[in-house]
């Protein structure tokens, strides 16, 4: 799906436009799913959103992201520790302290 699709739509009353059928099949569309629009570059950028429940949407922060995103980096650069009973762990943050 890197390809550039192009269709020309035509801004109506009340800023409505009406997404190509060919468009919506592609990206499996379904009436009553939310979109996301934004401004990327100067250009008009429409994404399908999920709706998270409210009990998961901490995970879903950008805070929450980037440091899963810096967890993931450790873990691929074999920076994070083997798993440590209780014991191990406060050996280890002994050492941490001094």
């Amino acid at each position: 799906m890197d390809r550039i699709k192009k269709e020309k739509i035509t801004l109506r009353k009340r800023g409505q436009i009406t997404i190509p059928k060919e468009i919506i099949d592609e990206l499996d569309l379904k009436e009553g799913e939310t979109l996301e629009i934004r401004i990327e570059d100067g250009k008009m950028v429409i994404v399908p959103t999920i709706a998270v429940a409210k009990d998961q949407a901490w995970f879903w922060k950008e805070e929450w992201q980037r440091e899963e995103r810096e967890v993931e980096k450790q873990i691929q650069e074999s920076r994070v520790s083997k798993p440590m009973d209780a014991d191990e762990a406060l050996k280890f943050l002994d050492q941490l302290k001094g």
